[in-house]
């Protein structure tokens, strides 16, 4: 999974390193220090993370992102009286 996270939005409010440390580390006070070739094993951690962002700094590679989006049933155009 690939990551970037744009240092000029980020406020160093920590979340993304509290919800994912394997993936994210703070550097002193405001200095974010991350791996942009997370593993998928820190999948969910980092989809946390992301959502956790009150910046919305954080962004995963869209193939990335469309792997993890919940599956949903298709539509038939039939209704069932049941």
């Amino acid at each position: 999974m690939r990551l970037v996270v744009d240092l000029n939005r980020c406020q160093g409010y920590a979340q993304c390193a509290f919800l994912a440390p394997d993936v994210f580390a703070m550097h002193g006070d405001e200095g974010l220090l991350y791996d942009p070739q997370a593993q998928d094993a820190h999948r969910a951690r980092v989809a946390q993370a992301v959502a956790a962002c009150p910046v919305q700094a954080i962004l995963v590679d869209e193939l990335d992102m469309a792997a993890t989006a919940p599956a949903t049933a298709p539509a038939t155009g039939e209704e069932s009286d049941g």
